[in-house]
Parts: structure tokens; C-alpha cells; sequence
């Protein structure tokens, strides 16, 4: 999971930063499952992005461009547990407790 605390880190921008905290785990959360049902939908890694952002997701575009570095995580788990486990209420409920911490982080990253 420290991929995907890095993953919260560098998706941050400025114009992300005004978003509350469930708004911005929630967007997250979206674009997990919609990788995840891509790989349940056997779409190649490589083409993820492009199906993805094809759709016409529902999150912020800017949120689009976390799908290249949350995509292999999501394509690593077994698909047995992709059947078994909603990826994006555990990703979302792990942003939410970890917020604080992550902007900290971005706050001495900007130094």
C-alpha cells in the first residue's frame, strides 16, 4: 500500500488542494474501480488509460492522470480478489484516514 500512498502525493496539485478531503478520496476511489472493472473486463494494461478516459469518466480530468500509476497495482492483484474485494471503498476509506498525513507531506515536499 506505500504505492499507493505515493500515488496520493504525487496526484496532489494547488487546484486539488481546495477539494475536501471526501471529495478528492472519492474521485480516488472512482478511478480505482474503474480500473479494476477495466482489468475484470480483460482490457490490456496498456490500454487502460485510453479505455478509461474514452468513457467519459465522471471524475475532474485532472484525476485522469492517476490511472498510469494506480493501473499496475490494480492489475497485480489476482483476479479472484478483484471478484471479492470493492478496491476503491478500501482505497477511499485509506485516503480519508491518511488526509492529514499526506498533506504534511506535501506541505515538506513543497519546501
Amino acid at each position: 500500500m506505500t504505492r499507493i500512498a505515493l500515488a496520493l502525493l504525487l496526484l496532489a496539485t494547488p487546484a486539488l488542494a481546495q477539494e475536501t478531503k471526501e471529495a478528492s478520496c472519492g474521485y480516488q476511489a472512482q478511478v480505482i474501480r474503474a480500473i479494476q472493472e477495466a482489468r475484470m473486463d480483460r482490457v490490456k494494461l496498456r490500454d487502460v488509460m485510453k479505455v478509461i478516459v474514452a468513457s467519459n469518466p465522471p471524475w475532474p480530468a485532472n484525476y485522469s492522470k492517476a490511472i498510469p500509476t494506480y493501473a499496475p497495482w490494480v492489475y497485480d492483484q489476482k483476479m479472484r480478489d478483484l471478484r471479492k474485494t470493492d478496491l476503491g471503498t478500501s482505497f477511499e476509506q485509506q485516503c480519508l484516514e491518511q488526509w492529514e498525513l499526506i498533506q504534511e507531506q506535501q506541505k515538506q515536499l513543497g519546501n
